[in-house]
């Protein structure tokens, strides 16, 4: 059997899964690998206030982003929008200056995980806003920031397994080309 043919390790989504929000997101490889994430975890994906790129059919083709269409992406022009438009939905941050681990968080089905800017993370008045909600990765090295994807998918992993949400893995085929 080719690698390709064998069966992928998979679990049934969550009932309601948590809102993956990203503010102002500047960097389209970022974007990218955190709408494939989102797509893989049955997240909705939240583009919210102005993009640094374009997520127009053209452009997400030329990238070579073959999944786009497995995402559930939703855009609001400000964060005001996404609240309104997810009103049960609890704000947790995730910033390179929260003061409490994102281990602290206690994560409850339909949070929105929030996220900010690559070059500047989340405003300072939205932090103070949610001081109680902000939370980081810790690291160990002198690195001043982690990789946005990458803080996302540890954070969205995260979260789903408090859910429990990997509780009854099972080996799948998968779809045909």
């Amino acid at each position: 059997m080719a690698k390709d043919d064998m069966p992928r390790l998979r679990v049934a989504p969550i009932e309601r899964p948590p809102h993956v929000v990203l503010l102002e997101p500047e960097i389209p490889q970022n974007t990218g690998n955190i709408a494939r994430l989102a797509g893989a975890l049955g997240l909705p994906l939240h583009l919210v206030g102005p993009l640094g790129f374009s997520i127009d059919e053209k452009a997400v083709r030329r990238a070579g982003v073959d999944y786009w269409h497995l995402v559930d992406i939703r855009t609001h022009p400000d964060l005001a929008t996404f609240e309104r438009a997810e009103p049960e939905a609890r704000i947790k941050l995730f910033s390179a200056v929260g003061t409490k681990s994102y281990l602290e968080a206690d994560f409850a089905p339909g949070d929105a995980l929030i996220f900010g800017r690559e070059s500047t993370g989340l405003p300072l008045p939205l932090l103070e806003k949610h001081a109680d909600a902000c939370y980081a990765l810790p690291t160990i090295g002198a690195v001043r920031s982690l990789n946005l994807a990458n803080c996302v998918a540890v954070v969205a992993f995260e979260c789903l397994r408090q859910l429990g949400a990997f509780r009854e893995p099972r080996l799948e085929a998968l779809p045909p080309k």
